[in-house]
């Protein structure tokens, strides 16, 4: 396999949505600890963190106005992203209105927060979201299932951010800032508020 099909195949596996979803998928199973409490909570919130935004863009580039679901272009993502925060938004509001437990509550928020900050930024410079998702899910992962999940979740971090350098994606100094903001903001909103 070459380098470059071998980037193509990490960038997929750990785009932004599928992260987003996995990691609400685990992180709700993980509130299903509690006694009384669904360990399927992550699902709703996945379908609106990642499902319905996923669902815009892939509209979009059916339609031409994206050129694919990555949305290379700077100038094209702010109305897509813009989609994902409201998307967040509503989810957020429901789980809250039906009970959801702190975690995903917690983790929809930062979601939210992490979408903010990218979207302002990218009024200006392209930051790396699977970079931001990659190290956020890193950040996560580890505040809830402890130092171990260093061992697995840094290395498919470091494999997401080399896909987008390597297929000339984003620059470095693009993918560490976006790295260094999902990071901070995962390990310090979810944290706080779970």
């Amino acid at each position: 396999m070459t380098a470059d099909r071998a980037a193509r195949i990490a960038s997929e596996i750990f785009a932004p949505a599928v992260l987003v979803a996995g990691l609400l998928l685990l992180v709700g199973w993980h509130a299903g600890d509690t006694p009384g409490v669904s360990r399927w909570w992550g699902l709703p919130g996945a379908l609106f963190a990642a499902g319905i935004p996923l669902a815009y863009v892939l509209r979009g580039v059916r339609s031409g106005r994206l050129t694919n679901h990555h949305i290379p272009e700077r100038e094209h993502r702010r109305i897509p992203m813009l989609i994902g925060i409201a998307s967040v938004a509503v989810g957020l509001t429901a789980l809250i209105l039906l009970g959801a437990p702190r975690e995903v509550l917690a983790l929809m928020t930062a979601g939210g927060a992490g979408l903010l900050v990218f979207t302002a930024v990218t009024h200006w410079w392209k930051m790396s979201i699977h970079a931001g998702v990659a190290a956020g899910t890193a950040a996560t992962l580890t505040a809830v299932y402890g130092p171990l999940a260093l061992l697995v979740a840094v290395p498919c971090a470091l494999l997401a951010c080399w896909s987008r350098i390597r297929l000339s994606a984003h620059t470095v100094p693009q993918v560490l800032a976006g790295a260094l903001v999902g990071a901070t903001i995962a390990s310090t909103v979810f944290p706080a508020l779970r």
